[in-house]
């Protein structure tokens, strides 16, 4: 994906995703360390394992990955890991999106040079919203 510019970006595409936080609690519990390092990187699971609610933030970052392969159009097609779409933080703690491997190469193919993501949560759900942007 390109360097932010001065120039302006259009709207390519969007996506959202909600789930139930017990979802994911439920995975977690029977599957333990396969589900999370299948799921997540090493990075999203030391982020999320250090918060007290750490099962809504695990599935605030399983909402934004659904959310970001729904506007890229792909689902879990064409290649696309669960770990090539990661959530990181700023330092002020706005979330941003990055893609690796397959997702990456998709993104580029499809003229996106950035996506934006919004994540909230509670203790029974999780949403997130992503607008591609190129």
């Amino acid at each position: 994906m390109k360097p932010e510019s001065d120039e302006p970006n259009r709207v390519i595409s969007i996506g959202t995703d909600i789930i139930e936080c017990h979802r994911i609690a439920q995975m977690i519990e029977k599957h333990g360390e396969v589900f999370l390092q299948r799921v997540f990187t090493h990075r999203e699971i030391l982020y999320c394992s250090s918060r007290r609610a750490a099962n809504q933030h695990y599935a605030g970052r399983w909402a934004a990955k659904e959310a970001a392969l729904k506007a890229l159009g792909t689902g879990w097609s064409k290649g696309i890991q669960w770990t090539d779409v990661e959530v990181q933080n700023e330092v002020g703690g706005k979330p941003i999106l990055v893609l690796t491997n397959r997702a990456h190469e998709i993104a580029i193919a499809a003229g996106i040079d950035k996506m934006m993501i919004s994540i909230s949560h509670c203790r029974a759900y999780a949403i997130a919203y992503v607008t591609a942007v190129g």
